[in-house]
């Protein structure tokens, strides 16, 4: 037998499925609950087309304002996410959404594959409740019961398999949504102990919430969309599913008990009434952008149509006084490059905040990004690196990990528009994974994202990477401040594992990859 024949006979084996075409599904009326019908009223107060919207920059309104949507939804809930990592404020989650599900709210969760990966049968467990339903998109259909057959049936459809739904969304009775950079697990709420990430994360309440709820539901529907029981023999039953509420009742418990201050830090939405900002939003001209899911079936790049970036670029290209950026995996490519340069030496400000060698949790990422560093310098495009903060111990791995990172998406337009979602400024973002993210016309949104880029480019926080003459040469410098003082390094902040990893997928020629 052929060596593929057989690899391909191991993989059926390891992981046969039965394939039915999954019922299709709709978004539930925003007017059907009580909740929609309190947003609409609000939204009706405004001029047409307006939107409500609240930044979620700190880590605790972030958590907060998803529990706190979650216990008011009536109707539905749907929730689209490329990772979910178990811990203390994905199970509190899950634990409300258990209690939405109760009192008879439909729930719809989309999963990316990579995250059920070796967890089918934990999350099905959710699924056995009557009121939620879980699909996972561009799933694997062969070896799916262990890592190394996983392995096996990814590499034997590389070209679709590494191509990954990124968006972030959380919609309850389509009238909130929000979106952002944010996926589900301690690190994205402050809540680990070892690794947290910045992140900037936007409510929309409204018209752009039922713009949200039309891209969920062409996802939902997609035809790389299959629901998470068709990948087991014996789905969980309501025994099972009465288990895993104990587990989550008594993991509640146990965190309690084990840590107070972090278990009360989490637990804290539910000292205050829910929504108390709700007649607070900053309303404005919003429009929710996506991916189309076609891109992810596409023969080699997608067809401009399909893309996220082509509905974006207009309004980048129309900067007239300055441009910032916020990427936590920033590639530009040489396209990018000359379409900031040429906003440079057009007169805009354009400023770039990334995370530096030291601080990323993907040093081969930045690996895409150093080589066009001098370029855009010697163009006047600033350069702004995030570093690892004083104090901080790095705890290292193979991908990288440090304790503290950048992980925002955002874009700033002359103060005026914002842009906020999971696009990343990079290749893998453009062309193979799917995005979405919210464009709002205002200057008061605009300069509050705007305030927090310019913190973040803090010489306390972050390195300014800046070209200087040297014996008779220019060179790279990295511009911050220690103790108050300015401090300039000539070579870059990083060690000698991250340095390797980045140098690696720079001679390898990563790029369209990352």
């Amino acid at each position: 037998m052929p060596l593929r024949a057989l690899f391909l006979a191991m993989l059926l084996l390891a992981g046969c499925t039965s394939h039915l075409q999954p019922e299709p599904s709709q978004a539930l009326p925003a007017q059907q609950s009580s909740l929609g019908r309190q947003v609409l009223q609000l939204a009706s107060a405004q001029p047409p087309g307006y939107s409500g919207f609240r930044l979620l920059a700190s880590s605790t309104d972030a958590f907060s304002a998803r529990a706190e949507m979650i216990r008011a939804a009536r109707s539905s809930l749907d929730i689209q996410y490329y990772i979910v990592h178990d811990g203390l404020t994905t199970r509190t989650l899950v634990d409300e959404l258990f209690k939405a599900a109760d009192r008879g709210v439909r729930v719809r969760l989309l999963l990316d594959d990579t995250t059920s990966d070796g967890n089918d049968y934990t999350i099905a467990t959710l699924a056995a409740h009557p009121n939620i339903h879980i699909r996972v998109f561009n799933p694997l259909h062969v070896g799916r019961s262990n890592g190394v057959t996983r392995l096996l049936g990814r590499l034997f459809d590389l070209s679709r398999q590494h191509r990954r739904m990124h968006n972030k969304l959380l919609l309850a009775d389509s009238c909130l949504a929000i979106v952002g950079g944010r996926n589900l697990g301690d690190e994205y709420f402050d809540a680990d102990q070892q690794i947290n990430f910045a992140d900037i994360d936007l409510l929309g309440a409204g018209p752009v919430a039922t713009q949200l709820s039309k891209s969920f539901d062409q996802y939902w529907n997609h035809s790389l969309s299959t629901p998470i029981q068709q990948f087991l023999h014996t789905p969980p039953d309501q025994t099972d599913l009465w288990r895993t509420r104990n587990e989550i009742r008594q993991y509640l418990a146990d965190a309690f008990r084990d840590d107070r201050e972090r278990y009360r830090r989490v637990m804290e939405y539910r000292e205050h009434l829910p929504l108390r900002w709700l007649d607070r939003l900053l309303w404005a001209p919003g429009q929710a952008l996506w991916d189309s899911p076609e891109k992810l079936q596409s023969v080699g790049e997608p067809a401009p149509e399909l893309l996220l970036t082509t509905q974006l670029m207009p309004v980048l290209r129309s900067t007239q006084t300055e441009l910032t950026l916020i990427s936590a995996y920033f590639v530009p490519t040489a396209e990018g490059v000359r379409f900031l340069t040429d906003r440079s030496r057009s007169g805009s400000t354009v400023r770039i905040l990334t995370n530096s060698l030291e601080a990323t949790d993907v040093p081969a990422v930045h690996g895409g990004y150093a080589p066009y560093r001098r370029a855009m310098l010697e163009q006047g495009v600033r350069l702004f690196e995030l570093r690892r903060q004083p104090g901080d111990d790095i705890y290292y791995s193979f991908s990288g990990n440090s304790e503290s990172s950048l992980h925002s998406k955002a874009a700033v337009i002359d103060r005026q528009r914002a842009f906020i979602g999971s696009l990343n400024f990079d290749p893998r973002s453009y062309l193979w994974n799917t995005e979405l993210g919210i464009l709002v016309d205002s200057p008061e949104l605009a300069g509050e994202v705007n305030r927090l880029a310019l913190e973040g480019t803090a010489p306390a926080v972050s390195y300014e990477v800046r070209l200087v003459e040297r014996e008779g040469e220019k060179r790279l410098v990295w511009v911050g401040e220690k103790d108050g003082r300015q401090q300039v390094l000539e070579k870059e902040p990083g060690g000698i594992w991250r340095r390797f990893n980045a140098w690696l997928a720079e001679v390898i020629g990563l790029e369209q990859m990352l």
